[in-house]
C-alpha cells in the first residue's frame, strides 16, 4: 500500500513538472533595450517601471488564461505599454529631428504567417491595432504615412494631434541628441552616419515595447511598436515594422519581438534568423537568440535584445545592452519582472 502511495506521489510530482516544462500558455513582454542607465535610474523610477511592465504582462496573461488568442493577448499587452508614457511607443514615443512623432507597428500570427504592419504613422494612437487591421482587413501587409492613417480613419480608429505624443522628457533628450550630432561635425547630415561618442548618450538612441505569446490552441504570436530613434531624419523607418526583422512569429519554431539599433536587425534579418535556426538547424530558441544577439550582432556592433518563445512556451530575453525592460509569466508561475542583467524579481 505504501509502495502504491510512494508511486502515486511520484506520478503526480511527474505530470506537475511536465505541466511547468510545457505550459499550455505563456507571454513575455519587453519594453526596449539600450535605453537604460542603471547608475542614473533612480529607486522611483525603477518601480514605476517595474509597475507598467507588470500590468502589461498580466493584462495579456489574462486574455490567455481565458482561453483567449496568443494574438489578442500580444495586441493587449502592448496596447498598455503604447497608452504608457514610459516608453518609446504611443503616448512616450520619441521625437523626430523636426520636432513631431513618427510612429511604426507590426503584428504577426505563428498558424499562417499572417501580418500586418505599419510605417510612419503620425495621428493613430495607437499603431499596434492598425497594423492588426492591415493584416485582417486588407490586402497588405504593410501601409505608411498617410495612406496608413487613411486606412485608419476607414477602420474608425482614435485618431489624435500629432501633439498628444509629447512629453517632457524626450523632448530633453531631442536636445540633446541634436546638440551631440552637431558636436560630431559629420560630413553627411544623416543621424545614422554619426557613431556614439562620450557626449551622445545611448538612453536617447533607441527603444521599442512588443510581446510574444503562445495560447491554450498552441498558437504563438507576435506585436511590435516604436517611435522608433531619437532626432531621426527623412522618413527613417526601423526594423520593429519590418516581418523577419523586429518581429516575427511560426507555429513550427518561435515568435521573436526584437528591440535596439535597427539597422542591424533588418541586415541581420534577426526575428526571422533566430526562428530558421530553430526550424532548420535544430537548435532550441534560447541557443538560436543568443547565436544571434551575442555573437552575429556583437560581431556586427548591433546592439540590442530580443524576446523570444518556442512552441512548446519556453521563454527567453537575451540582450547586449546594460538593460532591457522585460516581464514574463508562464502557467502556474509567478511573475518575473526585469531590467538589469541581474536576476529577474518574481512575485505571485
Amino acid at each position: 500500500m505504501r509502495f502504491c502511495t510512494l508511486m502515486l506521489s511520484l506520478a503526480a510530482v511527474a505530470v506537475s513538472t511536465s505541466a511547468m516544462a510545457n505550459p499550455t500558455y505563456a507571454i513575455v513582454i519587453h519594453g526596449g533595450a539600450g535605453t537604460i542607465n542603471k547608475a542614473a535610474l533612480t529607486p522611483s523610477q525603477q518601480q514605476a517601471y517595474e509597475a507598467a511592465l507588470t500590468e502589461a504582462v498580466n493584462a495579456g496573461y489574462q486574455v490567455l488564461e481565458q482561453g483567449g488568442s496568443s494574438l489578442d493577448a500580444v495586441t493587449k499587452a502592448v496596447l498598455v505599454m503604447e497608452d504608457s508614457p514610459l516608453f518609446n511607443a504611443g503616448k512616450g514615443a520619441v521625437y523626430t529631428y523636426e520636432g513631431g512623432h513618427d510612429l511604426d507597428a507590426s503584428v504577426m500570427r505563428g498558424d499562417n504567417l499572417a501580418a500586418g504592419a505599419v510605417a510612419g504613422v503620425t495621428t493613430v494612437k495607437n499603431p499596434v491595432l492598425l497594423a492588426r487591421a492591415v493584416m485582417e482587413k486588407s490586402d497588405h501587409v504593410m501601409l505608411s504615412g498617410k495612406g496608413a492613417e487613411e486606412f485608419a480613419k476607414l477602420q474608425g480608429l482614435t485618431l489624435v494631434d500629432n501633439r498628444h505624443f509629447d512629453t517632457e522628457f524626450r523632448y530633453e533628450a531631442l536636445l540633446k541628441a541634436k546638440a551631440a550630432m552637431e558636436k560630431a561635425q559629420a560630413k553627411t547630415p544623416h543621424q545614422a552616419s554619426i557613431r556614439l561618442s562620450p557626449d551622445w548618450s545611448p538612453a536617447w538612441n533607441m527603444g521599442t515595447v512588443g510581446a510574444v505569446a503562445l495560447d491554450k490552441s498552441g498558437n504563438l504570436a507576435a506585436a511590435t511598436s516604436t517611435g522608433g530613434m531619437t532626432a531621426k531624419r527623412y522618413g527613417r523607418i526601423g526594423d520593429a515594422p519590418i516581418i523577419g526583422a523586429g518581429n516575427f512569429a511560426d507555429n513550427q519554431s518561435c515568435a521573436v519581438s526584437a528591440t535596439g539599433h535597427g539597422e542591424f536587425f533588418i541586415r541581420y534579418r534577426v526575428a526571422a534568423d533566430i526562428c530558421a535556426r530553430v526550424k532548420y538547424g535544430g537548435v532550441s530558441a534560447a541557443e538560436a537568440a543568443n547565436q544571434v544577439i551575442h555573437q552575429e550582432l556583437v560581431k556586427a556592433g548591433g546592439t540590442g535584445g530580443v524576446i523570444v518563445m518556442d512552441n512548446k512556451g519556453n521563454i527567453s530575453w537575451p540582450f547586449n545592452t546594460e538593460g532591457m525592460y522585460r516581464a514574463k509569466r508562464t502557467e502556474g508561475q509567478p511573475i518575473e519582472v526585469a531590467i538589469f542583467q541581474d536576476l529577474a524579481k518574481k512575485s505571485q
